[in-house]
């Protein structure tokens, strides 16, 4: 399908026509002068809405009623300066005189201004009844009028102009992975044509458009959410399940595809049926989950609150290989997918140490870290704190700023953002209540990314915590996530992090100032600061 747009209007065309809509003094007695101000500021009204429309075919009609509209005022200025019926060339008229040759370019000016009003009123006319194109000559005041190939917009591209235009308006490379403006909006004429014969049942089609048009970004975090997945992630961020669920972190394994078990909710049905870190879910209600996702996977496990699910687990042995396959029946109910966890161990050296086990940044993980704190500090001294945060991708961006803020004195820097435009928005501890005097020990490992690197980062930067285990995953970039009016989610990169160093950890990651091959996930906090603490 033909794209509808205005063609070759630039933005120049919007600054230009604004600069001179201001209509200067030495405008108001030269009616030739004004006349081409308007006729520029007509212009720029076309140019600010092929701007902001982004040629989009359904609000053509929008576009084409501002340029009669301006070219109906520019009618009516026109007719209003032009010199009245007896009018003589003197010498108080010299700026009209050098201006106008004789009497009978009054009379084509005025024959100019009555053909644009015909024209104007024609082009909105036409812009009610079917798609135009329009070529505009910034020379003169004339408008061709063609008739299009293209039809309105059907629901689903509708629903993809949505898209482009979010990611549009919010994305962080305004360079768009190099395609540039004109080649970031081909990429949505693409998509347009994939479902430009499709109907309301068509959504795997759209959603593979969707999918193609945001991959020519290059970037895996700027991403369609289908409604369970965008549910699954909201919950996640709040610290909830949204619906009943089984009370389990799942991760998909790179290598193998399959969906793992990577930590269980205290007391949480799926714990107090027995299932451990490790296993792998093979099936659900007879289900073969072999290559879903693990926000499919969440999804099936999730439903009404007192109904169960039954679920096949493979669990390995102690050396990793393949072990027995078992099922359990479990019954949903609602829980916490990320509560802190607290335990307290001395060290071979004797040193006590409380640790908070964090599984992921929510809106609560501040409460309960502070919460936390407050438990282990009431089981006795303290020799030092230890923060778990092996496994933890992240989450709630906040969640991680805010935890950072209460182990760091006042004015120290946590964060800063840096958006499309290049503007740097920083993050600084206020020093309310801090806990600054405790030796500080992070935990980390590959799988430690995002909301928990910003925290990280932030402790070590500030010489505040020694990070131990092994290099953590490397992901500094920020996503927005926002809703779709089918339920569905987008979300957007809309900026980058550096750390108060400066550094940006994307693809980079953590290096541990304490790197130890014994602090894996399945080794205890205490055996990762042997010989450390």
């Amino acid at each position: 399908m033909e794209e509808l747009k205005l063609l070759k209007w630039k933005q120049e065309h919007f600054d230009k026509g604004l600069e001179m809509s201001l209509l200067p003094r030495h405008l108001h007695n030269n009616p030739l002068a004004l006349t081409h101000s308007i006729e520029q500021c007509v212009v720029a009204l076309c140019g600010a809405a092929e701007w902001y429309c982004g040629g989009i075919l359904l609000k053509m009609t929008a576009r084409c009623a501002i340029v009669a509209a301006a070219m109906l005022l520019g009618c009516s200025c026109k007719a209003f300066v032009l010199p009245p019926a007896g009018w003589q060339k003197t010498a108080h008229n010299n700026v009209l005189q050098n201006s106008l040759d004789d009497g009978d370019r009054i009379s084509s000016q005025l024959q100019r201004t009555i053909n644009t009003l015909v024209t104007a009123a024609a082009l909105f006319t036409t812009a009610l009844t079917s798609p135009v194109n329009i070529h505009v000559n910034t020379n003169e005041p004339a408008i061709t009028i063609e008739k299009s190939q293209a039809y309105a917009l059907n629901e689903n591209q509708l629903f993809i102009s949505d898209v482009w235009f979010k990611v549009t308006t919010q994305y962080f490379d305004q360079s768009f992975n190099g395609l540039g403006e004109s080649g970031w909006r081909a990429k949505e004429k693409e998509a347009f044509q994939a479902v430009e014969d499709t109907g309301p049942d068509d959504d795997e089609l759209v959603v593979d458009a969707i999918k193609t048009m945001l991959s020519a970004l290059g970037d895996p975090y700027t991403r369609f959410l289908p409604k369970e997945k965008y549910e699954v992630l909201t919950a996640y961020a709040t610290g909830g399940t949204g619906k009943a669920g089984i009370g389990v972190q799942l991760l998909e394994d790179p290598r193998t595809k399959n969906v793992v078990v990577m930590a269980t909710t205290n007391s949480g049905p799926a714990a107090s049926a027995g299932v451990h870190l490790g296993d792998v879910i093979l099936k659900i209600n007879g289900e073969d989950m072999t290559g879903a996702s693990a926000e499919v996977v969440a999804a099936k496990c999730r439903g009404e609150q007192g109904q169960k699910v039954d679920i096949a687990f493979l669990r390995k042995d102690e050396n990793g290989n393949a072990g027995t396959e078992y099922l359990k029946s479990i019954t949903r109910a609602q829980v916490k997918v990320n509560p802190i966890q607290t335990q307290m161990f001395t060290t071979e050296s004797g040193k006590r140490v409380g640790l908070l086990k964090v599984p992921s940044f929510s809106t609560e993980t501040v409460k309960e870290m502070v919460n936390g704190l407050r438990t282990i500090s009431d089981d006795g001294k303290l020799d030092a704190i230890a923060i778990d945060i092996r496994g933890n991708v992240g989450g709630y961006m906040p969640a991680g700023v805010e935890a950072a803020n209460l182990f760091l004195p006042a004015r120290a820097h946590i964060i800063a953002e840096v958006d499309k435009s290049g503007a740097i928005k920083g993050y600084d501890a206020d020093g309310i209540g801090a806990e600054t005097s405790t030796p500080l020990y992070l935990l980390v490992d590959g799988r430690t990314a995002s909301a928990a690197e910003i925290f990280a980062g932030a402790l070590q930067d500030n010489q505040r915590a020694v990070v131990v285990g092994s290099k953590t995953f490397g992901k500094g970039r920020i996503q927005n996530v926002q809703p779709l009016e089918n339920g569905s989610g987008l979300a957007i990169t809309r900026a980058r992090y550096i750390t108060p160093k400066g550094r940006d950890l994307h693809g980079v990651g953590i290096i541990p100032n304490k790197e130890t091959s014994q602090c894996e996930s399945a080794d205890s906090a205490r055996t990762c600061l042997s010989n450390i603490v």
